[in-house]
């Protein structure tokens, strides 16, 4: 591994060089053991502890196959996929990598009594398999998470519909937490070269989500002058929805829970902010019953904000807790798009008031290739920031996904897998320089 960072760090290094490294037989990776799935049985979500399950392990490099590339990693960051595989919530993903073991003699790799998990990563490309020509060794890369066979049609139009589609180190093995990771060649895109390595991995899983849910026409077409409802509009997923509402001219109605998380909307530029915990709304009575009244109480404070209107479009990713409200609020004809359900899968809502108004819900996940290329093009740009409030070393990824999974944290925390330190990898100073204090913003807080 050192002569793998000493190359990578060397400014002087080729593709040669690179082709050149030997692959070592182990690296260390963050894991979850299939021994252990039923440590929290039990416990309720919320006492399930990631850093009890999550372990950093030394685990071999798997065999390179066609379409394939193995990447030195030198840094990831923890998603909420990454919490709902420590807790193993809604289930286990060995089940996962069971399922894709079976498709062909090759996924039969993937099929381990360990899970080397993660979404995202910046690093440096060392292998790539039989047909892979648009990537070579020593190329710096960030990837997307979109693994597809595309061997249907069904996926070709768009390449989420493919029967076969997966979230690589969610459903599938030899994620980015950790110094070498297994991608196909497709999910590879070039690193912005103004960002440091760990600020690189930071968009990847939650910037092409927000992207695919709000702006693409497969989610909800945002258009100039729309009023955009976001829930954590400072989380992981909202930090970035709210970047694209500003970046497309629309209005976003920022709802987070304290004052601090207010701050960050504020400077990115939002100026419509609910404070839900401050202004004490409460849209469950109990467990098994909603408050209709809050959500008049909630829709009439949207209103105030937006000088009279309703909004056009809800980036919904909360779940069972909001689904109700945000139904309910949305302007007649507008759209709820929805992913992730954090609080909860089970959403319940008034049907009345999605019928009767003509409003849709749709479903939106990750997103496909050229979307995942779009969003990472506008993070090159300096279009769209990196939302990086804190760095952990992979030794302290349980830590991590600990503060992400109580809600500790602020937009997305990053890990190093094989960066020695913060702030390497930064190839173009001046477009850095341009935008610092918005590459900065999540890190002055």
């Amino acid at each position: 591994m050192k002569e793998i960072l000493d190359a990578i760090q060397s400014q002087d290094s080729t593709a040669a060089d690179f082709a050149a490294l030997s692959i070592p037989e182990s690296y260390r990776a963050v894991t979850v053991r299939k021994d252990e799935t039923e440590m929290f049985a039990g416990l309720e979500t919320r006492d399930k502890d990631p850093r009890k399950s999550l372990h950093v392990d030394e685990v071999p490099v798997p065999e390179l196959g066609p379409g394939e590339a193995l990447v030195a990693v030198m840094a990831s960051s923890v998603n909420y996929n990454s919490v709902w595989t420590s807790i193993f919530e809604p289930m286990s993903t060995f089940g996962f990598l069971e399922r894709y073991g079976r498709l062909s003699e090759l996924t039969k790799r993937h099929d381990l009594p360990y899970h080397v998990i993660g979404s995202d990563l910046a690093g440096v490309v060392l292998r790539t398999g039989p047909g892979v020509n648009a990537w070579h060794p020593g190329d710096e890369v960030v990837a997307h998470c979109l693994s597809v066979e595309l061997e249907s049609s069904d996926g070709h139009n768009d390449t989420m519909l493919d029967p076969e589609q997966r979230i690589w180190g969610f459903e599938t093995n030899f994620g980015g937490l950790a110094e070498i990771a297994l991608v196909k060649s497709n999910q590879l895109m070039p690193k912005p070269q103004h960002l440091s390595w760990e600020e690189a991995a930071a968009p990847g899983l939650v910037n092409s989500t927000a992207y695919r849910q709000l702006v693409s026409r497969n989610g909800a077409g945002m258009k100039q002058g729309d009023n955009v409802l976001i829930w954590g509009a400072s989380g992981g997923l909202g930090s970035y929805a709210t970047q694209f509402a500003l970046a497309g001219g629309a209005n976003p109605i920022c709802v987070v829970s304290s004052e601090q998380k207010a701050d960050i909307c504020r400077k990115m530029g939002a100026e419509a902010i609910i404070d839900r915990n401050a202004e004490g709304y409460k849209f469950w009575k109990d467990e098994h019953n909603q408050d209709p009244r809050e959500w008049k109480r909630f829709g009439k404070r949207i209103r105030e904000l937006t000088g009279g209107e309703d909004v056009d479009i809800v980036f919904e990713h909360p779940g069972r807790e909001t689904f109700g409200a945000s139904v309910y609020v949305t302007r007649k004809g507008g759209t709820i798009v929805t992913c992730a359900s954090t609080s909860g899968y089970n959403h319940e809502y008034d049907n009345r008031y999605l019928w009767m108004s003509l409003k849709k819900i749709v479903g939106s996940h990750f997103a496909n290739y050229r979307e995942a290329w779009e969003a990472n093009r506008l993070v090159a740009k300096g279009k769209i920031h990196p939302t990086l409030s804190k760095v952990y070393s992979l030794e302290e990824t349980g830590q991590a996904a600990y503060d992400v999974h109580r809600n500790l944290h602020q937009g997305k925390v990053g890990v190093l897998a094989l960066a020695p330190r913060e702030g390497l990898g930064v190839r173009n100073e001046e477009l850095r320089e341009q935008h610092i204090d918005a590459i900065n913003r999540f890190r002055d807080i």
